[in-house]
């Protein structure tokens, strides 16, 4: 699901990168760990086009992102460290928003099960976003890439700021999306 074949990454004289080599299979969850200028962000960027390789290549669901980077956008969903939604809409809507961003266009009740499955509480659906915990705004994000139906997750530093409880339910939601909906995922 994600590749990266002999990945290296320089900049001017500093080495981000050097020959990495990884596979992440279909319902496999990979996380990247070191220390500051390890390479875990420039890994990330790497797949998700937004730097091109010194060197090496990298692939979603068997796409090379420098060759086709679009088409590749369509199988994956990143989540950042911080959650961007619409403040001022509720769950519901901006999962409605993003999925039509990606070309689906659900009723109501699919995106309340997306919003359940990815673990959010039924009476939070319908809230305005603002009001949101960072954990809450995590789960519309893992309900996002369910509506698409992304085979390739990427997020970055999923856990920090989340209490104990909040990280492990995070953790748990992880393993019950990759394991039987065959998503490859992929945290730093």
């Amino acid at each position: 699901m994600l590749q990266a074949k002999n990945l290296s990454k320089t900049y001017g004289e500093q080495t981000a990168l050097n020959n990495l080599t990884l596979t992440i299979h279909e319902g496999e969850i990979f996380a990247l760990l070191g220390q500051n200028g390890a390479g875990k962000t420039t890994t990330i960027n790497c797949f998700l086009g937004f730097i091109a390789p010194t060197s090496g290549e990298v692939r979603i669901n068997g796409i090379s992102v420098g060759e086709n980077a679009l088409e590749t956008k369509k199988h994956l969903a990143y989540i950042p460290e911080t959650v961007m939604l619409y403040a001022n809409l509720t769950g519901i809507e901006n999962l409605a928003f993003f999925s039509s961003l990606a070309g689906f266009n659900y009723g109501k009740e699919q995106l309340s099960g997306f919003l359940s499955k990815a673990g959010l509480q039924t009476a939070a659906h319908n809230q305005r976003v603002g009001g949101y915990s960072k954990g809450m705004r995590q789960k519309v994000g893992i309900a996002i890439a369910i509506a698409k139906k992304a085979k390739a997750l990427l997020l970055d530093e999923p856990t920090s700021g989340l209490d104990p409880k909040a990280s492990n339910e995070f953790s748990e939601i992880l393993r019950e999306l990759a394991i039987p909906d065959g998503m490859g995922v992929i945290m730093r």
